[in-house]
């Protein structure tokens, strides 16, 4: 057995990172206080690394048609049908624009991050319970801390795309109907916009010879386990691209997705991210602009109508070059839920939108996100590769959905099974905005019946098995202090009508995850975000409004 500390072990197991954060790209919160770290050896470093991030963002206009705030998976299909319909496009994103290598490491490691992993942080305490530490600087992940929760999201063009580890999942329609309460109609969600989604995110299933590879060890593990408990394990979809993966194995580019790189990016293109699909086809169109390093601090609207957008344009070490405001005749918000929620509760309360409804900052929750671990079950294999093969479904109770997830950089025979845990938890937080603190604050009350549902599920995986609950006493069997799936806080059908225009507000439009109630029926939100805004747009460019 390959020797190993056990703060790697520890650092690395099912979660130093986000497990598969599918939110859209939160661009609009503002930096954290003290981002900036005018660093002289830091920037030699990261020049030396990633110089393509330091490229000078295209100046956007001081008054453009329209803005689309983020880059994640709805304002990337926004951006996208916009301009096919003849429209000229701004897109604001936060985070750096990230390039592509087949041999160069563009993203940190997940076992080992660097100042590229996380946004503005200096150190992170991941499901594991055993910190890291870093430089600061502006990474593709934010870590956000609440009470009760921490929230991770992207801060990258290509939003949560570059941050998930690909599932691509179209929930039971009990589930789904269940969540949205008849505002959107299934039937027509599965017929037309779920296909479109998948077909154009390249979703699939794992093939059987990346599946019967070495570096799927555990993944075969995973399903012994399930099927030993009586489950029957269902392939998933995946964004990631099998023959990328197949190079990999082969050593014909550098080993990313098949070492369990994943959450802070795949580097060689392994995940066909957004950068390579919907955001690649906008900018084709000649009417899209990505303007990467805009951070929106505020939202408005001017006296003749028009919307205004306050932002910051930020250098990669957090330095303000440049404020500015400039405005729009219709504005798309496409900042994950957490970044949209925050330009809507703050602008509500300083009276820079007031005509916001009550139900702005509501409905949110975490898809009943949990990590869950399993330990001395080991597999061959000298790491865990990233994607994710299978899933299974229990409806003994609150239902439970358990993803096969990996361990990052966890040596052979360490025998550390993860999870990702998600339930039909009815539990949801609310936004509002902090007066003393000029902040948009999340009161979340937790989630125990998530736990104790997941639980369940696993103790019958571990008694079938023969195999430990957890890694005693360092690593909890059930972890829901996070969630990758921030969901909520202007809910369509609620804060929207049922397509995502802003009640009260014309030429405002949600188009991310915080149009969704709260939770995506037991599975990751990344398909129903991308397939949801693809009818809302549909329909207001058919509508005209």
């Amino acid at each position: 057995m390959p020797s190993f500390s056990r703060r790697a072990l520890l650092a690395s197991a099912i979660g130093t990172a986000a497990v598969g954060a599918t939110t859209a790209s939160a661009a609009a919160n503002p930096l954290p206080r003290g981002a900036a770290n005018a660093n002289p050896f830091l920037e030699l470093k990261y020049r030396a690394l990633v110089p393509e991030i330091y490229a000078t963002p295209p100046t956007v206009a001081s008054h453009t048609p329209v803005l689309v705030i983020g880059s994640g998976f709805g304002a990337a299909v926004t951006a996208l049908r916009l301009a096919q319909a003849g429209q000229k496009v701004s897109v604001l994103e936060r985070g750096s624009r990230w390039p592509r290598s087949a041999w160069r490491q563009i993203f940190a490691d997940d076992a080992l991050p660097d100042g590229r992993a996380q946004w503005y942080r200096t150190s992170f305490t991941g499901v594991s319970g055993v910190p890291v530490f870093f430089d600061r600087f502006g990474g593709v992940l934010d870590v956000t801390e609440y009470r009760n929760i921490s929230v991770w999201r992207g801060a990258v063009v290509g939003g949560g795309s570059i941050v998930f580890t690909g599932a691509l999942v179209q929930p039971e329609q009990r589930f789904f109907d269940h969540v949205f309460g008849g505002t959107v109609d299934y039937t027509e969600m599965s017929r037309a916009w779920y296909p479109k989604a998948l077909s154009m995110l390249r979703g699939s299933l794992m093939p059987a010879d990346v599946y019967n590879s070495s570096p799927f060890g555990h993944s075969r593990i995973w399903d012994q386990q399930a099927r030993a408990a009586g489950y029957s394990p269902q392939p998933i979809n995946s964004i990631f691209s099998w023959d990328v993966v197949r190079q990999e194995l082969s050593g014909r580019v550098r080993a990313s997705a098949i070492r369990g790189e994943s959450n802070y990016g795949n580097s060689n293109g392994a995940k066909y991210d957004l950068t390579q699909n919907y955001l690649a086809q906008a900018e084709a169109t000649g009417r899209v602009t990505i303007h990467p390093r805009h951070v929106v601090q505020s939202i408005g609207r001017e006296a003749n109508g028009r919307y205004r957008v306050d932002l910051q344009v930020i250098r990669p070490d957090g330095t303000v070059v440049s404020t500015r405001s400039v405005t729009c005749d219709r504005l798309f918000l496409g900042a994950g839920s957490i970044g949209t929620s925050e330009l809507l509760v703050r602008a509500r309360a300083t009276g820079a939108l007031p005509d916001l409804n009550e139900h702005v900052g509501q409905g949110w929750g975490s898809n009943g996100d949990a990590a869950v671990t399993r330990s001395f079950a080991p597999s061959r294999g000298i790491v865990q590769a990233a994607p994710s093969a299978s899933r299974i479904l229990d409806e003994r109770g609150m239902p439970v959905t358990l993803e096969n997830w990996y361990a990052p950089g966890v040596p052979v025979n360490a025998g550390i099974i993860g999870s990702l845990g998600m339930t039909l938890d009815d539990t949801r937080g609310s936004f509002r905005y902090d007066t003393a603190r000029d902040d948009v604050v999340l009161d979340f009350p937790g989630q125990p019946d998530t736990v104790a549902a997941i639980r369940a599920v696993n103790d019958r995986i571990v008694a079938a098995s023969g195999v430990v609950a957890g890694l005693p006493p360092f690593v909890r069997d059930v972890n829901d202090s996070f969630t990758a799936h921030p969901l909520g806080g202007a809910v369509v059908g609620k804060a929207t009508d049922a397509y995502g225009r802003v009640v009260g507000y014309p030429g405002l439009y949600v188009v991310d995850g915080a149009a969704i109630p709260g939770s995506t029926g037991t599975v990751n939100p990344s398909l129903t975000i991308t397939a949801l805004a693809e009818r809302n747009i549909d329909a207001i460019i058919r509508a005209g409004r």
